[in-house]
C-alpha cells in the first residue's frame, strides 16, 4: 500500500473527504515499517471530537492498519477549520 492507495481508501469511505498522504520519514526496508502522515479534510468531521475523527480514518483504512501501515500521523479538519489553518 502506498500513499496514493491510502488517500483513495480514505476518500472512498469518508463523505466528501480530501486526503493528502505523505511519508514523513524514510521507510526502513529491513523492517518494512511504513510510517505515513495524513491530512484529511471533510465536513463529516463536523461536531465530532478529535478522537472520533481519527477513528473514522482508522475505520476507512480497515485491515490495512494492521497489515500494511505501521504508523500514521493524522491531522483532521472540517473544511472551515482547514481554511483557518491556511491563513
Amino acid at each position: 500500500m502506498n500513499a496514493d492507495d491510502i488517500e483513495a481508501a480514505i476518500e472512498a469511505e469518508i463523505a466528501e473527504a480530501e486526503a493528502t498522504v505523505s511519508l514523513p520519514r524514510q521507510v526502513d526496508e529491513e523492517h518494512e515499517d511504513a510510517h505515513y502522515a495524513a491530512v484529511v479534510v471533510s465536513p463529516a468531521f463536523e461536531g465530532q471530537s478529535l478522537v472520533a475523527q481519527h477513528q473514522q480514518v482508522y475505520d476507512a483504512l480497515g485491515e490495512s492498519m494492521t497489515t500494511d501501515i505501521h504508523a500514521i500521523e493524522l491531522k483532521t479538519y472540517t473544511p472551515e477549520e482547514y481554511a483557518d489553518q491556511e491563513i
